[in-house]
This record gives structure tokens, C-alpha cells and sequence, in this order.
């Protein structure tokens, strides 16, 4: 935690968490080796349960930077996972985080309650049981209305909702039930948000997938599920530079002009792997890059005339040319 809090204090000014909306959610980190002594998760990619390590990641949604972690959980604690988080941010940024957004197994019903309380603001869904389906199956075609999303590029844009009000855990919450979203059950968004728009609520929530996108990517380049280890401390750090890690590529990316929404692997092939010749010296490090496609995008962002001093090196300064 101390190692995520001086990363947090070095990312001031770079404008990559801006602690307006986060994506939460779960990942399971596989444990292959014998005679285990962790517990047995649910590991979606083989969709089945087996020893894993259990790490909850926070993702700012503006920037698709995962800025939290925490594998050190056990069973149980995952419903409380969400207000470590929030004590984190709050601890670090002097301010809760305005939105959190999530699926329907991350936390518990009187969870929601608490945040509702502290004013945090969510939107998640609610599992689908069968008195609900009876519930939606009874309505009749008069009770819809259909909306259209905006800036969603995706087929199903025109779903039709329901919105009534629920009472859980004692507090009052909007609920939406979504018909034609692509899914064969119906969807039931939950919210406490009171005066956002149903298109806002839908299309916020379906951005969540941006964090699935983001544990997909950094399973294949970041080799998330390579550093698993019967020690939960290990993979606890292991995950906090991961967090690092994905915030050095957002940064780089942000300074290259069309790569600001590029994956980490992206940025990796066509903006790290380049061939070049170091030339050392006792007092400077001096990298040319090679002549190659890609190269005219790192000389236009200007980063080429950075000059860094390292410490390690004896206050050699790195510096690049073309």
C-alpha cells in the first residue's frame, strides 16, 4: 500500500486519475504448482474453480489506468474490499471517489447501503432470481419504452427499460429492467443515482467492459496470470507493479499522437521494441533510434529532446536522438 501511495503522489499533474468514475472488479490468479495451500476461486478463462489468488483491481475510467490493487484478500473479506479501496483514495486524494461502477458479485446489498450513505455514487447490477424474472415477465408490452444509445458503437442500441423504485437494505434505490441488449435474460441495472438519465446509466455501465478489456490485455503482455505463488504477498506485489506498470505505458501513450486508447501490447511493439545504438559514457547514455516506420510518431511528440538524469548511474544523463 505504501509502494501505490508514492506512485499516486509521483502521478500528480499527469492527469491520468482524475478519481471522477472507476471501474472494480475481481481477478483470480491461477496456481498451478502442487501441493497448494491457497483457496479455490472461481477462474473465469477456464470456467472452472481451482487454487488461485484473489486480486481486486480499480480502474480510472477516463484513462483506463488501473490505479489500485489488493491481493492480500481471503475469503470473505470481498465484500469489504470496495471500502479499502475507498479509504485509499480518500487517504491519498483528500476526497472520495465521485463514481464506482460494478458488477453484481463484487459486493452485498447492505454494501450498497453503506456507500449510498457516505454518498458515493454506483451503478451495478442485481442478480437475476426467479421471482424478478416472474416479476419482468408479467409486465405488459404497454409498461416499456424504448431509448436509444448514444456514442455506443455496438447492435443492440435501441433497448426497452422499465424503472421502478426498490427498497434494499433500507435504502431507496432506482432500478432499471433492460430487455434487447443483446443478452437472451433481461438485464436489472441498479443505481443510486437519482437524476442521471437511463442512456447515461446504460452506456456508463457498459464502458465496465473496459476493465475487462484491460485484465484481458494485461494477462497477455504483463503475463498477469504467470506471476501466481502459493505466497499472497508475493502476487500482492506483483500486482502493485502492475498497477505501475500499466500507468508508465498510459503515460507514454498519452504523449503519442493516436495512441492514446492503444492497448499496452500496441504501444509496446510499435513505440518501445525499436532497434537502436547506445553509445555510453562515464557522464551520458545516449540512445539513437534507427530509421523505421514508426519513428517520425516519437520524434513529433517531442520526447526525444527530453534529457534525464539516473541516479543509479552516477548522475549519468540518459538522453535520445534520431
Amino acid at each position: 500500500m505504501r509502494l501505490l501511495a508514492t506512485w499516486h503522489d509521483s502521478l500528480s499533474g499527469e492527469g491520468i486519475t482524475d478519481g471522477e468514475s472507476f471501474n472494480l472488479d475481481f481477478h483470480s490468479v491461477p496456481y498451478y504448482g502442487e501441493d497448494p495451500v491457497i483457496e479455490r476461486h472461481y477462474v473465469s478463462m477456464r470456467s472452472r474453480r481451482q487454487p488461485s489468488v484473489l486480486a481486486f483491481l480499480a480502474q480510472d475510467w477516463s484513462s483506463r489506468t488501473f490505479c489500485y490493487s489488493n491481493a492480500d484478500l481471503r475469503k470473505g473479506d470481498e465484500s469489504e474490499e470496495v471500502f479499502q479501496f475507498v479509504k485509499f483514495w480518500k487517504k491519498q486524494h483528500g476526497k472520495l471517489p465521485s463514481e464506482l461502477v460494478f458488477d453484481s458479485k463484487l459486493t452485498t446489498y447492505p454494501a450498497l447501503a453503506r456507500l449510498d450513505k457516505m454518498g458515493i455514487q454506483f451503478i451495478t447490477l442485481r442478480r437475476r432470481d426467479k421471482s424478478l424474472l416472474k416479476v419482468i415477465a408479467a409486465l405488459p408490452k404497454s409498461a416499456w419504452r424504448t431509448i436509444e444509445l448514444d456514442n455506443v458503437t455496438r447492435r443492440f442500441r435501441t433497448p426497452r427499460i422499465y424503472e421502478t423504485s426498490v427498497n434494499l437494505a433500507g435504502r431507496p434505490l432506482r432500478q432499471f429492467f433492460i430487455q434487447d441488449l443483446g443478452h437472451e435474460e433481461p438485464t436489472i441495472l441498479l443505481t443510486n443515482q437519482q437524476h442521471i438519465t437511463p442512456k447515461r446509466l446504460i452506456t456508463r455501465y457498459a464502458q465496465r467492459m473496459l476493465i475487462e478489456n484491460s485484465i484481458s490485455d494485461s494477462v497477455r503482455f504483463f503475463h498477469m496470470d504467470a506471476l501466481s505463488s502459493s505466497v499472497g504477498m508475493k502476487v500482492d506485489f506483483d500486482m502493485a507493479l502492475l498497477v505501475i506498470a500499466s500507468g508508465l505505458y498510459r503515460i507514454l501513450a498519452r504523449q503519442m499522437r493516436g495512441y492514446s486508447d492503444a492497448q499496452a501490447r500496441q504501444v509496446f511493439r510499435d513505440l518501445v521494441d525499436m532497434p537502436a545504438t547506445i553509445t555510453t559514457t562515464p557522464e551520458k547514455v545516449n540512445v539513437r533510434f534507427h530509421r523505421r516506420a514508426h519513428l517520425p510518431i516519437i520524434i513529433a511528440s517531442g520526447i526525444l529532446k527530453t534529457k534525464i538524469r539516473v541516479p543509479w548511474w552516477n548522475n549519468a544523463t540518459l538522453t535520445f536522438s534520431s
